[in-house]
Parts: C-alpha cells; sequence; structure tokens
C-alpha cells in the first residue's frame, strides 16, 4: 500500500498482483522497508480448514445421489429441466499421491 507507506507480508500470492513478490522464507524473515514505512505481517492461513471435511464430502455424495434420481422420483421438480441426459462421474486418482 503505497499511499500508506505500508509494506504487506503475507501468504503467497493466490493470483498475479501489478507490485506485489513471492518471497522465501528466508528473505520474508529479513524483509524491511524503507524509513517510515510500516510493516504488516500477515499470518499463515491454518491449512486444516482447506482440507476436505467428512461433512462436505457427505454433502457432494448426497448431491450427486439426489442429481442421479429420475425426474419423475423427485417431488415438484420440473421433469423438463431434470429430463437432460445422463453423465457419468469417475474418480480420478490423485496426482499427488
Amino acid at each position: 500500500m503505497y499511499a500508506d507507506s505500508t509494506a504487506v507480508l503475507g501468504p503467497l500470492a493466490a493470483y498475479i498482483e501489478p507490485h506485489s513478490y513471492d518471497l522465501c522464507a528466508e528473505h520474508s524473515q529479513r524483509l524491511t522497508a524503507p524509513r517510515g514505512w510500516a510493516v504488516l505481517r500477515l499470518a499463515e492461513p491454518d491449512p486444516g480448514p482447506l482440507q476436505p471435511s467428512s461433512d462436505d464430502l457427505e454433502a457432494l455424495a448426497n448431491a450427486v445421489r439426489e442429481a442421479a434420481r429420475r425426474p419423475h422420483d423427485r417431488d415438484g421438480a420440473d421433469a423438463a429441466l431434470l429430463a437432460r441426459p445422463r453423465t457419468h462421474l469417475r474418480a480420478l486418482p490423485d496426482p499427488d499421491a
């Protein structure tokens, strides 16, 4: 924030932002700002909430089951909207495994 004379240091960027740079851990610890500037260090996000929970997976499974039901099995659903061709879902291997 140039106008505020503040350097913000936080987690790696999720997208390209002008005037922002990704730093390694060593350089982020040694970062200094110009005289009169403040350095605002943001905490790393907790990685726990970023992982899918069993509730998330159960909700996804329920949504897939609901979408797979035939239109006449649903109460009050618009059959014309739901009568589109069925698609098949596949599980793909984890690329990191």
